[in-house]
């Protein structure tokens, strides 16, 4: 782990969330320091190493940028630093980049950065959640969450991109996301590279794809992220949803200093003070499933979210579905902890986007009340495989035991063997094409586990 030191010792931001091979973008530093450095590591599997360091920059003048802005109408925090050194990408490969900055009294922090690809036919393409990055970020004093004061009611109602993020600087990157693009690069499956935003943008990437995963903790999506992502489940590309609360609110990109979509916009519960709210009610920036335009994600994803926190053993309940070949486990086996801090489930009544196998359904108890988990898998009329874990410890699961994260929330080894082996199968079968044409399709059994 980097060693981050006192808040202003080095700190950045990029001024664009990725970027294809080639381009330019903008890299905004305050330090303390006399001068920094910025190294540009590419995460994959390199033989073990985990990170490969494509660029470095010369020692830079380190100078201390002025207090960030603070936008009163939506309470949003703004650094607005000027540029402090343009980085040109040329040679370096499509993936996902910590940018670390090193200044010269030793302290560091990280930047992510994705380097996308703007083909994804043939292959599988990770998707990246940046906007759900920055719904969490504190950096200023203020996220979607919590304002200056600690308080949800003094929260923002629109974050910006054109910041740092707090701590590391990469923590839901490193977190959510990391453990699994080491994997996917170790088995050599056909890779693409993305984010939220720009399929938002533009979903060209998505054409002709085999599969599309998103990862560990991917909240926050446009409609017409979602709707890009529909079609292409609808046009044969499995979807893996290996996080829970995936796609559950609502959001506007809107353009921040220099440049369009740059502002994650959420009013959440004041959705009433939304400018959309009688313009364009389909916009309306609150939770999916909520009026002004409910539209559940369960239509796309299979399950609910349903809670947090939680922790509870993962329940094995269909040990023969292809997904847990060489596993070894038995319906019933669990593992503890791997449900956490949130999770989804089958809801009975939600919209459901067909017949879906329940492979998992794990027993746990959130604020007092029992419910379950559950782990579903189901193909869509175009053959595709969609399959949700319904827990968002998943890919941290992949590194359980091994204190990489720092913490294991109690997982262990066996469950980490279990979860790599589980998620190899997943990718493997999905980079094939649409799963519904060479794995065994769900044998649907709602109404046997729920009774409804």
């Amino acid at each position: 782990m980097v060693s981050t030191g006192p808040p202003d010792a080095v700190t950045g931001y990029p001024d664009r969330v990725s970027v294809t091979p080639g381009e330019q973008f903008g890299l905004h530093v305050s330090t303390s320091a006399a001068t920094f450095r910025v190294s540009a590591f590419r995460v994959g599997w390199y033989g073990g190493r985990q990170a490969r360091r494509i660029w470095v920059s010369e020692r830079v003048p380190g100078r201390t940028q002025p207090a960030p802005r603070l936008l009163p109408a939506t309470r949003t925090v703004r650094a607005d630093w000027p540029v402090t050194l343009p980085v040109d990408t040329s040679g370096w490969p499509e993936g996902a980049y910590l940018l670390r900055l090193e200044a010269d009294t030793g302290h560091q922090r990280y930047v992510p950065l994705i380097v996308r690809s703007t083909e994804g036919a043939g292959r599988t393409v990770l998707l990246h959640a940046p906007a759900t990055w920055q719904a969490y970020n504190r950096w200023g004093g203020s996220s979607l969450y919590n304002g200056a004061s600690g308080a949800y009611a003094t929260r923002s109602l629109a974050v910006s991109f054109d910041r740092p993020y707090d701590g590391t600087g990469a923590e839901k990157f490193l977190v959510y996301e990391r453990a699994l693009v080491v994997l996917a690069e170790r088995l050599g499956i056909p890779l693409a590279y993305t984010t939220g935003v720009d399929v938002h943008r533009d979903p060209g990437v998505l054409r002709g794809a085999h599969a599309v995963v998103c990862l560990g903790h991917d909240e926050y999506w446009t409609p017409e992220q979602r709707a890009r992502v529909t079609a292409a489940r609808d046009a044969g590309t499995n979807i893996a949803f290996l996080g829970a609360n995936t796609c559950f609110r609502r959001i506007r990109l809107e353009a921040g200093e220099g440049a369009d979509d740059r502002t994650v916009v959420c009013y959440k519960t004041a959705y009433r003070a939304d400018p959309c709210y009688d313009s364009h009610p389909a916009l309306v920036t609150t939770d999916y499933r909520l009026a002004p335009a409910a539209d559940p994600e369960s239509s796309l994803t299979g399950v609910l979210y349903e809670g947090y926190p939680v922790d509870a053993p993962y329940v094995v309940r269909a040990a023969g579905h292809w997904l847990y070949d060489g596993t070894g486990v038995r319906s019933g086996d669990g593992f503890a902890h791997l449900v956490g801090v949130e999770y989804d489930r089958i809801t009975p009544g939600s919209p459901l986007p067909g017949p879906l196998e329940i492979i998992a359904h794990s027993p746990l108890v959130c604020g007092g009340r029992a419910s379950h988990s559950d782990s579903a898998y189901y193909t869509a009329a175009s053959g595709a495989g969609v399959f949700a874990t319904g827990t968002m410890r998943w890919v941290e699961g992949l590194v359980a035991g091994t204190g990489e994260l720092g913490r294991d929330h109690g997982m262990d080894a066996r469950t980490r063997a279990f979860v790599t082996r589980t998620t190899e199968n997943l990718l493997r079968t999905f980079a094939e094409g649409p799963a519904a044409r060479h794995a065994t399709p769900p044998r649907a059994n709602v109404l046997a586990v729920y009774g409804a």
